[in-house]
């Protein structure tokens, strides 16, 4: 006759097997929640930061190059390329068939991570309406859950026969998805030969050079109330051994209040 085992004691092996399949367990993550960086540190810093250049990056500025802890503590604020516009045939090296920025993840989070404020940008090529509206969407979705402070066009290229028409179109887009802060990146010639408008934008970034020698030349020519000026592709800056975009809040603005405008307020 074989003996009974008691019932207790069944439970209790039981819960002990159950309990060690719970401890060894794999974990998977193949969803990882980004986390929001804390406003206040962001805020201490850049202000901290406050006379120190802004750069603006895109994938033509490879991460696996960029001494982001370096980068990071000399510029107050970075300007991200997030689409790469929808003239592409072909993917390139900076950006993949559907106008995205390869390295706009890594450039984003790198420099949030080392709480530098954020905004993104979109190089505006659409050849009609629909082309403009669908690149702004691409947009947004990429950039998006990064909550980025701005949402900047740079608009530089005619491509399509009224080009005030598809740059609405493409700013409208973006704010009816959510974007609350849109500014324009243009210069002042291209700007006046296509009659582009800059009234339903928040801020507005001009690219002026001079000679383009690394350094603060002069303003631009214009008198529009510009908030930014990109002043150089030929700068240098610690953590990075190749050459930057640097950029400047124009010197008729608040720079403090300007700051706050364009990378303290998502």
């Amino acid at each position: 006759m074989r003996k009974q085992i008691h019932p207790a004691i069944i439970f209790s092996l039981f819960g002990i097997f159950i309990a060690i399949l719970l401890l060894n367990r794999p974990s998977f993550e193949d969803h990882p929640i980004k986390t929001k960086p804390n406003a206040l540190q962001v805020e201490t810093q850049a202000l901290h930061n406050l006379d120190k250049p802004i750069i603006d990056v895109s994938g033509w500025q490879r991460p696996e190059e960029i001494n982001y802890d370096t980068l990071s503590q000399n510029i107050s604020g970075v300007i991200v390329r997030v689409h790469n516009g929808a003239q592409h045939t072909e993917t390139n090296d900076a950006a993949f068939i559907n106008g995205v920025d390869k390295a706009y993840k890594n450039h984003v989070s790198e420099f949030q991570k080392r709480n530098v404020p954020v905004g993104v940008y979109a190089y505006v090529a659409g050849k009609s309406k629909e082309d403009m509206e669908k690149a702004a969407e691409v947009f947004y979705n990429a950039a998006s859950p990064y909550n980025p402070s701005y949402y900047w066009l740079d608009v530089e290229e005619k491509t399509m026969s009224d080009m005030n028409e598809g740059v609405e179109a493409f700013r409208s887009k973006l704010a009816a998805l959510g974007a609350k802060n849109i500014g324009i990146y243009v210069g002042v010639y291209f700007m006046q030969e296509h009659s582009i408008s800059t009234d339903k934008f928040s801020a507005i970034w001009i690219p002026s050079y001079g000679t383009n020698s690394g350094y603060f030349e002069t303003k631009p020519n214009t008198d529009l109330e510009y908030d930014l000026h990109q002043y150089t592709s030929k700068g240098r800056i610690a953590g990075f051994e190749h050459h930057l975009d640097i950029n400047l809040i124009s010197a008729d603005k608040d720079k403090e209040e300007t700051f706050r405008k364009l990378f303290l307020r998502p």
